[in-house]
């Protein structure tokens, strides 16, 4: 129980940030499917006051209109179109700085009310420099699509997704790590899970990894294509299982990493191996005696997997309309929390 935790204020804490970054992944994934994340062409790091004036909007949208993506893309915008693409991309900037905030004040106070052991010390340090790492890699994405393409990079747009991740997997882990200083004290052998439960968190990355590379652009032979806007059917893509487009450039590199279809078709494989690798824990599971955290990740792992692959297909069938998106970033961050506390609770020994 938190509530009897001698270390509970660190752990609502850290709580607190993991809550936050979810938040921020979510209002992220709506800025990228509106369009958003390039119509605030400036970046500072503390953050600034949003428009009040007719006169600071007009400000705002002279600035947008002199960017690539204005000039090639959206010429023909006007002020309350600029509007609401600006508020989604706001938010998210305000939200990450909340986020900063409420590490650092929440920090400061732990330290002075001496709720921070010396053992916390370093990796509470770590987690601050990767919250802050989290706002740079952002704006070295935005970056990309403010010179002269007016689309940011897939393999950007993939890096500043999973620091976000990797940011909220340390949190969460060390969340776990002081709520669960011991594990079950009933004996299990659920340890035997690890190797296939690590094995399902390595493939889940790359498909995240594709995840990001599918809702970005990539180069096509006329203009940029968004991977996840084509070959919008199910289980084949168009009228075959392979379409020769996924072959199409010369060498295999281009193709899974720099050809639209290419990544969509691995974004659906990898869905089917993520979907093997699980029923291979399903079925170890049975055989095994689970200690109850063990069996509640599994658990959890089944059901998550089987709605987030139903969601993948209605949101490729609907043209990814920005809430069956939403929905399935969500999908995705719900299996990513659940395969960190599976790998927490096996490979935790009993002690």
């Amino acid at each position: 129980m938190i509530s009897q935790n001698p270390n509970r204020a660190v752990i609502y804490w850290l709580f607190s940030g993991c809550t936050l970054i979810y938040i921020m992944v979510i209002v992220g994934c709506i800025t990228r499917l509106t369009h958003s994340g390039l119509s605030i062409t400036d970046w500072n790091f503390m953050g600034s006051m949003p428009p009040f004036s007719e006169e600071d909007w007009l400000e705002r949208f002279i600035k947008y209109q002199q960017s690539p993506e204005f000039i090639k893309v959206n010429y023909s915008m006007q002020m309350p179109e600029f509007k609401h693409i600006f508020f989604w991309e706001y938010t998210h900037r305000m939200i990450g700085r909340v986020m900063m905030y409420v590490f650092a004040i929440g920090l400061i106070i732990l330290l002075i009310r001496k709720k921070i052991s010396k053992q916390m010390l370093s990796s509470l340090i770590l987690l601050f420099f990767m919250g802050a790492m989290q706002a740079v890699i952002g704006w070295w994405m935005v970056y990309s699509g403010l010179q002269q393409k007016p689309a940011v990079s897939h393999f950007r747009l993939a890096i500043h997704l999973m620091s976000a991740f990797t940011l909220f997997a340390f949190t969460f882990w060390f969340a776990l790590k002081l709520l669960n200083p011991k594990e079950d004290v009933q004996e299990n052998n659920g340890h035997k899970l690890k190797w296939w439960s690590l094995t399902f968190f390595v493939v889940l990355i790359i498909q995240i990894v594709y995840g990001a590379f599918t809702a970005g652009y990539v180069e096509g032979d006329a203009a940029k294509i968004r991977p996840g806007k084509i070959f919008n059917t199910w289980p084949k893509m168009g009228d075959e299982w392979m379409p020769e487009q996924v072959t199409m450039k010369d060498n295999f590199y281009l193709n899974f990493f720099e050809n639209a279809s290419g990544i969509q078709f691995m974004h659906r494989m990898l869905a089917i191996v993520v979907c093997i690798i699980l029923c291979i824990i399903w079925f170890k599971s049975t055989k095994l005696k689970l200690g109850p955290s063990q069996y509640r990740g599994v658990t959890f792992l089944i059901y998550g997997v089987t709605i987030q692959f139903i969601l993948g297909v209605i949101t490729l069938v609907y043209h990814v309309p920005v809430v069956l998106g939403v929905l399935h970033q969500t999908g995705a961050f719900f299996l990513f929390a659940t395969t960190v506390y599976l790998l927490f609770h096996t490979f935790k020994r009993n002690k």
